[in-house]
């Protein structure tokens, strides 16, 4: 028995109060402490919004949602309703509001506090063990570090979601999703994910456009993914607006029609999917999807996606390509600043990133068509001809 631990504990809360990607990744704790204490049973509080991300997860009991800026009603009464309810409660990020759940949930809470003492010291006092965030660490290997102190010596599985979407069902479920003819779910496609929730992250438009007819060349179909919001809709019409009259024709948008459990179960049929740093690229790592990933800002080292059979080699901070399982890395690596680390050149939500406005289209088509899966690429140059 682990020394923190005079038993096996029975009820445990995973805290994760961060974004879609962040939700994601996190399952690698409630997975690795099912396998590891088998009778225990886990509970998650996230931010309401992301817990799409944890559909049908089969590790986690229950989850619990809050607003990003809780009103004080709602504040207390979840407070309330976790007053010392776990034997354990792990905080796997330094947050203030991680750690005021975290203390009034369990009696025993493990996690990462921030590294400046003056910021953190009634987090350290609240923790039976606390470590430092390793600002160079991945999320990944900081959630491992976590579960290493219940004596896990793992946690790098991360669980996608599902919808249990049967394959048959997926013609009717995308009808409508554009002017081309019915979808096939047994002919190859790839999804193509151009817009990411910050403008900062945005590869060109001209890059995107060539991708599409490049991948319908190939006789791939093609699926054009996006949030629902409409920033992001707006970015895809524009897109689209650029395609010539057959292009156009020929993408179903299926950006807004789907949740992420479904979107998880329809991109573990896809042959391929290309997009920037954003929560959909890792899930599509994680489905085992073969995903092309373009980085520009970002730290790897951090936020690099896991592939679904888990990251043992950390990411490089900077390189042209790199290979982890299913997962290519593409960044502009031969501009200095790479990454920054910032939110694009002019250090804003809405900023243009010169580092992805610069990766050429050519380099990003070209690894695209040599990631696809033999037999796709087969199948999609005979439905070509």
């Amino acid at each position: 028995m682990n020394a923190m631990l005079a038993a096996p504990p029975r009820q445990v809360l995973v805290i994760a109060l961060r974004y879609l990607g962040d939700v994601l990744l996190t399952t690698a704790l409630p997975h690795a402490l099912r396998a590891h204490y088998p009778g225990c049973q886990i509970d998650m509080l996230v931010f309401r919004g992301t817990e799409g991300m944890l559909q049908n997860n089969p590790d986690i009991r229950e989850v619990f949602t809050i607003a990003e800026r809780p009103k004080r009603e709602e504040m207390r009464a979840m407070l309330r309703r976790l007053w010392r309810r776990y034997d354990v409660a792990l905080v796997p990020q330094p947050g203030d509001k991680p750690h005021l759940f975290g203390l009034t949930s369990a009696r025993l809470r493990l996690g990462l506090v921030p590294p400046h003492a003056s910021h953190a010291w009634w987090k350290r006092l609240s923790l039976r063990r606390p470590l430092l965030v390793d600002e160079q660490a991945h999320r990944i290997h900081e959630n491992e570090r976590v579960a290493a102190l219940l004596g896990i010596a793992s946690a790098r599985t991360v669980v996608p979601p599902t919808a249990h979407t049967a394959v048959h069902a997926w013609p009717a479920r995308l009808t409508g999703a554009g002017p081309a003819a019915a979808f096939d779910i047994l002919r190859p496609f790839a999804i193509v994910h151009p817009s990411p929730r910050w403008h900062y992250k945005r590869w060109h438009a001209e890059g995107w456009r060539a991708l599409v007819a490049a991948l319908q060349h190939q006789g791939l179909q093609v699926l054009l993914s996006g949030g629902p919001g409409a920033a992001e809709a707006g970015y895809l019409d524009e897109l689209m607006d650029g395609l010539d009259a057959r292009e156009r024709a020929g993408v179903l948008r299926i950006h807004g029609r789907l949740s992420l459990a479904e979107l998880a179960d329809l991109l573990r049929h896809a042959s391929l999917y290309v997009g920037p740093d954003t929560a959909t690229t890792h899930l599509a790592a994680t489905c085992g999807t073969p995903t092309l990933a373009l980085f520009g800002p970002t730290d790897p080292c951090q936020w690099g996606p896991s592939p679904a059979a888990g990251l043992d080699q950390p990411w490089l901070k900077s390189a042209p390509r790199q290979v982890r399982g299913n997962v290519v890395m593409l960044q502009h690596a031969s501009k200095p600043c790479i990454p920054c680390r910032n939110e694009g050149c002019d250090r804003h939500h809405a900023s243009r990133s010169a580092c992805l406005d610069e990766l050429p289209a050519g380099t990003v088509v070209a690894e695209a068509l040599r990631l696809l899966p033999a037999p796709a690429a087969d199948a999609a140059t005979e439905a070509a001809v």
